[in-house]
């Protein structure tokens, strides 16, 4: 199972600050969010989702600048912004664009 982010960058008591780097056509190793969190986008690119199944969850059209917040709920992840999204805290993300999609995580514990 992958981590949530890929270089930890920071953490203490109360949370969790990582870089998150996706090149175009990388995809993610499947992780699990434990922690609520927020994710701001420096370098903005489409991001598809699946399932622990494989299941196409659908594509997020992370845009640079955006910002995206979820809180753990019954193994979902349900934002907490106006975005109304839902996804399993057991997932994997594609990047299917063409320029590399950076972000940085921050996780409260």
């Amino acid at each position: 199972m992958g981590e949530v982010g890929t270089t930890k960058l920071f953490e203490n008591e109360k949370v969790i600050i990582w870089e998150f780097i996706l090149e175009p056509g990388e995809e993610t190793a499947m992780h699990k969010h434990e922690h609520d969190y927020v994710f701001y986008a420096l370098e903005g690119a489409p991001l598809q989702v699946h399932d622990a199944e494989g299941n196409d969850l659908g594509t997020l059209p992370v845009a640079t600048g955006d910002t995206y917040a979820f809180r753990v709920e019954k193994g979902e992840l349900i934002s907490t912004d106006a975005k109304n999204l839902r996804v399993p805290t057991l997932h994997k993300a594609k990047n299917t664009g063409t320029s590399r999609y950076r972000e940085i995580l921050v996780e409260s514990k």
